[in-house]
Formats: structure tokens, C-alpha cells, sequence
């Protein structure tokens, strides 16, 4: 019996003919804090998500998660509403008082630029902000490490910029070579991914549409063929603000919605590895209802998402592949009011029995439906089984 920290007990027991360990273990994952001090805020009527509560969230949910037996906890990006030395600092620091390990990757919002500004830091700077959080190497934008015998980590940056300077998701070719001689030297343990963009699709046609695909990885045909050579089944995102758990063949990407952002969830995992190497991952989600300042949280984020859903409903209306005419689609935007919040609350199951033909079978295609056509509500809670 091996003791990990003040936490959970993982029983090393080894299978001489499958050589599986036996692992039993808990975390947790937090994503898109977006953490904002209050004198980092900019006021928008447009902006949706809840920023002026970040800190009072993050603390919230960590209290509830120092309460829990943990190995550690996940953090796949977003961390700050925009990257501003204040609140990277001030995260750094409240993440040094957490009794468990705590392992971050960078977002969009962490790095928004190559270089500093008067209110962003630089790309190059992210790392020696979380040194004791995973990067040890504060020159590298990804790490791994083994977190607990038998697992291993691997974090990848997936910010990479045009020449011009604009942002998207890619992991390059240098990153792409390490990670898979990450892999080929870890082939006995158990592989943990975690990137900030989404690797596989969570929306219907998320990589072709022009509002989904900035939240997928560019190239996350070549990222997938490599885990698929070497096993990999998890991995697990931010990015996209919803609670969703989607499936490209035998690997899983969980990704998790913002704390800032209806409906407020955070996930607590449990993973337990037989020695015939059957595992099974046990997905519990919980959601902040309300935080100090804030008693009616969940549902004044619901309103917000309801108030300026307008012009993302417009947008889906009346370009591909719908292509409604404006008048038509502003008689059903507001039947649609509700739409995102629903999908960011994951496991939805959509009715617009009034909708025309079309725009029924497209809105209705983004309920959590599987393959055969039942409903398959996985994406807060569920049992994953996976064989190593």
C-alpha cells in the first residue's frame, strides 16, 4: 500500500501476465476561472459570463474541494479574464494555500499576446507564473510529469500565433515530436491529457462552423492519430464554456464548463484500474447555486446568458446552413433565448416542435443523443468504461 499525501490510499498490486497496476485515485477539474480583480474588470453590456464573481467562485469551489479527499486538481486554462499580471499574481498565490497538487495549462485569455502590454503579460511569461503548478521548466509552454505512480501527466500548450499575431488553437510540430516521445518512454502507465482547446468535437459540425471551429485544435486530426498509436484514452479541456463528455472512437474528451458561466460547474473524478486493466472513471459534476455576494448566482447567469443570446441565435439563423431570412429569424431568436444555456448545462434534450423542418432538425440535433437515437446523458454524470 502506497499513501499519496493526506489523501487517498492506491493499492500497488501487479498482474505478472497483463503487468496492469492496480489504481485507485480522485480528482478534480476547474476550468476557465477567468479570474478578474475587481480593478482588472472591463464593463460590457455584451459580455456574458460573470467575471466581477471569479474570485468568490474559485474560493467557493475550493473550499467544497479541500473538503473531498483529493490527489489533485486539473486547471485547463482560462485562468485569468485576460491575462493581467494582477490576476495571474493573485492566482499563483491563492493556489499556493490549496492542501493538494494543482496543475494548470495556459488558455487563450492567460496569453493573449505574443508580447507584453500595459495590462497583459507575454507569452514567455506564463510558465514562471506557475512554477510550483506543474512548470518546473519555466522556459517550455508543456510539462509532464507523474503525478502519482503509475499516471502521468501531460500538459500541452495549445496557444499558438500567426504572424500578424492573431491566436488560435495548434500544438506545433516541436510540441507534437516531445509528446510522443513522452509517450513511447511512458507506454506502462496510465496517459492524463489536458490542453485548453477541444480536440474533438462537441458541437455538431464544431470544426467546419465558423463559431464553433476557434474553439477547436486546428490540427487535432494529427494530435489524435498520435494518442490513438500509443492508447491514449483521456483527455480533458476547457475552452467552450459547456459541460460536455464526447467520444472519437475509444478516446474520451471531457470538457468542462466555465466557473464564471451558467451553470457554474466543476467535476470530481474518480478513477479505479483493475489488474486485468479494465478502468473505470466515475464523472460526478457539482454547480456553485450561490456565493457570497451573489445568493441567486445560477439563475442571474442563466438571465445573462438569456440577454445577450440574441445576436449568436441571429447569426445561426440566418447564415449556413440554415440561411433564413432576417424577418423569419427574428420571430424564432427568442424561442431560442434559452438555447446556449441549455447546452452549456450539458445533457440536453432540445423540443422545437414549432420550428420549420429545418431549423427543428438542426437546433434539436445539439441534445445529448447518441449514435442509436436514445438519449444519453453522460456529460455531468456518468461511468466511463475503458481498457487499457
Amino acid at each position: 500500500m502506497v499513501k499519496i499525501g493526506k489523501n487517498l490510499d492506491l493499492t500497488i498490486n501487479y498482474n505478472i501476465q497483463n503487468n496492469f497496476m492496480t489504481l485507485q485515485f480522485r480528482f478534480a477539474i476547474a476550468s476557465d476561472l477567468h479570474i478578474g480583480l475587481p480593478h482588472t474588470v472591463l464593463t460590457t453590456k455584451r459580455r456574458f459570463h460573470l467575471v466581477e464573481a471569479s474570485t468568490a467562485a474559485f474560493d467557493a469551489t475550493l473550499n467544497h474541494l479541500q473538503s473531498l479527499e483529493l490527489d489533485f486538481l486539473l486547471l485547463p486554462g482560462d485562468l485569468t479574464q485576460h491575462g493581467e499580471p494582477d490576476n495571474h499574481a493573485w492566482l499563483q498565490q491563492r493556489l499556493s494555500s490549496v492542501p493538494f497538487p494543482v496543475y494548470v495549462v495556459p488558455g487563450n485569455h492567460d496569453i493573449p499576446t505574443v508580447t507584453a502590454t500595459e495590462k497583459t503579460i507575454a507569452f514567455a511569461d506564463f510558465p514562471h507564473y506557475y512554477q510550483k503548478f506543474g512548470y518546473e521548466n519555466p522556459q517550455k509552454h508543456d510539462y509532464t510529469r507523474e503525478i502519482i505512480p503509475g499516471v502521468q501527466l501531460i500538459a500541452l500548450n495549445s496557444n499558438e500565433f500567426t504572424p500578424e499575431g492573431e491566436q488560435f488553437g495548434y500544438i506545433n510540430e516541436a510540441q507534437l515530436a516531445w509528446l510522443e516521445e513522452i509517450l513511447a518512454s511512458n507506454t506502462d502507465k496510465l496517459i492524463l491529457l489536458m490542453l485548453h482547446h477541444n480536440v474533438i468535437e462537441h458541437l455538431p459540425n464544431q470544426s467546419n462552423h465558423p463559431l464553433g471551429k476557434r474553439y477547436m485544435l486546428s490540427n487535432s486530426a494529427a494530435l489524435l492519430t498520435i494518442l490513438r498509436k500509443y492508447g491514449v484514452k483521456l483527455i480533458f479541456t476547457g475552452h467552450l464554456h459547456v459541460q460536455d463528455i464526447a467520444q472519437n472512437g475509444d478516446i474520451y474528451e471531457i470538457t468542462t464548463g466555465s466557473l464564471v458561466s451558467y451553470p457554474h460547474p466543476y467535476r470530481v473524478l474518480e478513477l479505479h484500474r483493475s489488474q486485468t486493466g479494465e478502468i473505470q472513471l466515475k464523472v460526478t459534476s457539482h454547480r456553485l447555486q450561490s456565493i457570497p455576494g451573489w445568493e441567486n448566482l445560477s439563475e442571474v447567469s442563466r438571465e445573462r446568458l438569456g440577454d445577450t443570446s440574441a445576436p449568436f441565435m441571429m447569426k445561426l439563423l440566418t447564415e449556413a446552413p440554415l440561411n433564413l431570412p432576417v424577418p423569419e429569424a427574428e420571430k424564432l431568436a427568442p424561442k431560442l433565448r434559452y438555447f446556449w444555456a441549455d447546452i452549456a448545462a450539458g445533457d440536453a434534450l432540445l423540443d422545437f416542435a414549432d420550428f420549420p423542418p429545418a431549423a427543428k432538425q438542426y437546433f434539436e440535433n445539439f441534445s445529448a443523443i447518441a449514435q442509436d437515437g436514445t438519449y444519453q446523458p453522460i456529460d455531468n454524470h456518468t461511468v466511463l468504461a475503458l481498457n487499457s
